[in-house]
């Protein structure tokens, strides 16, 4: 049996237990990641508070006897005092489940989410003297949740093959709708040689910085898409406008209402460049874990829709090549063929010019030298004979100038065998 020393104030004694009851949840939440604080009076003074209530809202801000909106005075137009008032004014606690507040505020607001109670404290007449507290962070699971969402939906676009200015516009409108806080986003694809950055997706940039973006070089100190294109590792500007690497792009950005770019190259498995992934910002901010945890994430998301929309290009080219390798080859085989009809009907011309040379040699067998030319064949000729041609095989006959020149080309062995005229050579060079 344990015994507990130390004295413990009776039912006679209710003030000194609702003390004691204090003291109990002080102890409990005192290590615990739970958010518990103790408020006190209308206007909600701390009066005490958990390690993990003062790290939630910033240890130098952690200050009692202060009121909770001077403390945080994001809170006030976020509705939460509002309700610390019903709390207190009707003595009925309140839960809230999943409820986002903006904690902070300029370059440092973060979004947060919280499961938390309100409950009323009260004195020894039932008084409700204060508010507690009570609460647990679910940020993280919140942010995990909608991002498992988002990107999934982006991984089945990647998978059904949707074209890449697709994917990559419903990435930044993503990034955009996860952001804590309004955030620009911008993914700029690098040429083959990784010496310039094309424009990709920025859907709420405005057109005239896209274009005035659009074909920068990579190289140190060329804003932070292009500085971080040639380091190959992510370049944080939380400030435009002191930022030596915005010297040359200042101007536009102040146009353009962005004041802090946070750029992440996008590199392929072999690690060469394929583009970059850059968040921007209205106001001058530093960034927190979630936003560098959403920029791993869809960098390596980005990294496989663009590599996907090379293989796709690459199978395309390929495609076509061996479709004009085809193309090309019908061409040849449709050339070859044409040439094989025409020696074909060379051949046909030859063997019919052949054969009237045969019939007029034996025709001038009786006749030394016709009137008429004797190479026309059936439809006949009605021109003078002037010209005698012969073939290797001993035949003659007499023929026009037109109809001795066709057998002349046509037949191979058909020569001018008409003395007064020198031969063939003399007929050639006539």
């Amino acid at each position: 049996m344990t015994t507990v020393s130390g004295h413990r104030p009776t039912a006679a004694d209710p003030a000194a237990a609702r003390e004691a009851a204090e003291d109990d949840l002080r102890a409990l939440f005192g290590q615990s990641t739970a958010v518990f604080a103790s408020l006190s009076g209308p206007m909600h003074l701390l009066e005490t508070a958990n390690p993990a209530f003062r790290a939630t809202i910033g240890e130098e801000r952690a200050r009692t006897g202060v009121p909770l909106v001077g403390l945080m005075p994001e809170l006030a137009g976020q509705g939460f005092v509002t309700l610390l008032d019903q709390v207190y004014e009707k003595g009925e606690p309140y839960t809230g489940r999943d409820v986002r507040v903006l904690l902070g505020s300029g370059p440092r607001t973060r979004e947060a989410f919280f499961d938390f109670t309100y409950e009323p404290r009260r004195d020894a007449d039932g008084n409700v003297t204060g508010v507690r507290v009570i609460g647990v962070e679910t940020t993280q699971v919140k942010h995990a949740q909608r991002l498992m969402t988002e990107h999934r939906a982006l991984l089945e676009q990647i998978a059904r093959q949707a074209p890449l200015t697709e994917v990559l516009d419903g990435m930044a409108r993503c990034i955009e709708n996860l952001a804590p806080q309004e955030v620009l986003v911008s993914v700029l694809l690098a040429d083959p040689d990784g010496r310039h950055l094309r424009h990709g997706a920025a859907p709420s940039l405005p057109d005239f910085y896209n274009e005035a973006i659009d074909g920068i070089a990579t190289g140190e100190g060329v804003g932070s898409c292009g500085t971080a294109a040639h380091r190959r590792e992510p370049v944080i500007v939380t400030d435009i406008t002191t930022d030596p690497f915005w010297d040359e792009f200042r101007t536009l950005a102040e146009r353009a209402g962005v004041a802090a770019c946070w750029s992440t190259p996008i590199l392929a498995r072999d690690g060469s460049l394929l583009g970059t992934f850059a968040m921007y910002h209205r106001t001058p901010r530093v960034p927190q874990d979630h936003d560098l945890a959403l920029t791993r994430v869809f960098a390596d998301t980005a990294a496989l829709a663009i590599e996907r929309h090379h293989i796709e290009q690459e199978k395309a080219a390929a495609e076509a090549r061996a479709r004009a390798a085809h193309d090309e080859l019908a061409k040849a085989v449709r050339a070859e063929q044409k040439l094989r009809a025409e020696a074909e009907q060379r051949a046909a011309a030859a063997a019919e010019l052949t054969a009237r040379v045969r019939a007029a040699a034996a025709a001038q067998a009786t006749t030394p030298r016709p009137e008429r030319c004797q190479l026309g064949g059936e439809p006949g000729c009605t021109a003078a004979a002037e010209i005698k041609v012969a073939d290797s095989w001993g035949d003659a006959a007499w023929g026009c100038p037109a109809h001795v020149e066709e057998a002349i080309l046509n037949v191979r062995s058909v020569f001018i065998a008409s003395e007064e005229l020198g031969g063939l050579i003399a007929y050639l060079n006539r």
